[in-house]
């Protein structure tokens, strides 16, 4: 541990280079500690984290209550497989059904396996409720999703990276535009063999694609009308990133108690994970209501990991954090502040062309070709002026701090943004 302990950045991402697969392309820079809304590297220089883990910490690096939880948990049971009871699964699952506003949830680890069994919960609810014939089931989705990369998911992806040379490819999707209720419309009623319509909140892989105010309400009660659920993907916008509890929720308000108010739109499905577990432990969970999730019996489904005691003990912390910090309200006001000041120096900028979100989940749009190394490089001289953040989609970066974070810390980090943008700026 002493040699790793003394690796410079070089060496650190070196060692990855060798001997790890390369699946990712990080911004260069090593890191080694967390604390809140900072993060250091090897070297001891500290940033501002402004994508947390992709929302997965939205509690704060290292949050002491969640942390104590999981050393507590992980000092008394770890695992017991599904083999047996362990003591904490039962108030975990009482604990985020009652949370959110179901009869039953189904613990899994990460949001691909919670997408994953979604679908199956999906298609077997239209075989054995629906009626559906067997293997005819179809599921609707959206272009420019992005749901996980296994095997399943990416053969409803349009990301040609994803996709290429990994099929044959998994039937049963139909997909349609993102935000077009017109387009749903029509596949459902040309359509008797439609399971679920599976949508993100707002597409975050995309570049923080937030749709119209009125599309997921609209989509709802098409799918309602056609007896086909409503899955929400709540991986990354759940967990009050986007000012709500959920992204559906509208302006329910509940994160601050039990959920007993009626949100604008209440999912079938509901998928969460990410900041499940404020990012300490893989932790994700499909609810859904009793009809739907009776579907499911022993041996049907399962994971030897998945509702295991330190999950359990760890999601109970990291959902209580929100409640009591009132996470939810401070990404709500933070965001308007954020965006308020982004617009503000967007009136008069070359490089930006404009920014877009909900929450602290946030975007800009860089004034360039998707195909253009331009983001990347305003992202690497952020990384100088301590903070990070991270390009998608070639022209557009994503800003998702930790919602634990201060306005006085967002102003800072707003003026390193406004600073850094302006030495990109053409007369």
């Amino acid at each position: 541990m002493s040699v790793l302990n003394t690796l410079t950045s070089k060496e650190a991402m070196d060692l990855e280079h060798n001997y790890g697969a390369h699946n990712y392309h990080p911004l260069p820079v090593v890191l080694n500690k967390g604390e809140g809304v900072y993060v250091w590297d090897v070297e001891g220089k500290k940033y501002y984290d402004f994508l947390s883990a992709y929302s997965s910490v939205n509690q704060g690096h290292c949050h002491p209550a969640i942390v104590n939880a999981m050393k507590h948990q992980a000092e008394t049971l770890t695992l017991t497989s599904r083999a047996f009871y362990n003591d904490q699964l039962g108030p975990y699952e009482q604990y985020i059904t009652h949370y959110f506003g179901f009869d039953k949830v189904l613990p899994m680890n990460t949001g691909a396996e919670a997408v994953e069994t979604a679908l199956k919960i999906t298609r077997r609810w239209a075989y054995q409720v629906k009626g559906i014939p067997e293997n005819n089931a179809k599921i609707i989705v959206c272009k420019n999703n992005f749901h996980g990369r296994t095997t399943t998911i990416i053969s409803f992806s349009n990301d040609s990276t994803a996709r290429e040379d990994f099929g044959p490819y998994t039937d049963g999707f139909i997909k349609i535009p993102y935000d077009d209720t017109t387009a749903l419309q029509n596949v459902l009623e040309t359509h008797n063999d439609i399971a679920g319509f599976l949508v993100e909140p707002i597409q975050g892989e995309a570049g923080v694609y937030v749709p119209s105010d009125n599309y997921l309400k609209t989509a709802k009660a098409l799918c309602e009308a056609h007896n086909v659920l409503f899955i929400a993907d709540e991986v990354q916008t759940g967990i009050a990133r986007t000012g709500r509890l959920l992204a559906t929720c509208g302006n329910c308000s509940c994160a601050n108690k039990d959920c007993s108010e009626t949100p604008d739109v209440k999912p079938d499905v509901l998928i969460l994970g990410k900041a499940l577990s404020g990012g300490v432990y893989p932790v994700s969970a499909v609810l859904a209501n009793n009809p739907i999730m009776e579907v499911i019996t022993p041996g049907s489904h399962g994971s030897t990991f998945g509702g295991n005691p330190i999950a359990a003990t760890v999601a109970i912390a990291a959902l209580q954090v929100i409640k009591d910090e009132q996470l939810t309200d401070n990404a709500e006001r933070l965001g308007h502040l954020f965006r308020d000041q982004l617009n503000a120096y967007i009136k008069n900028s070359n490089i930006v062309k404009l920014v877009r979100g909900k929450g602290l989940l946030n975007a800009i749009v860089i004034n360039d070709t998707e195909d253009s190394d331009t983001a990347w490089n305003i992202c690497l001289k952020l990384r100088d002026n301590g903070l990070l953040a991270k390009p998608t989609h070639g022209n557009i970066i994503r800003f998702a701090p930790p919602l634990v974070m201060t306005e006085d810390q967002l102003l800072d980090c707003v003026s390193i943004i406004i600073k850094t943008l302006s030495t990109f700026e053409t007369s």
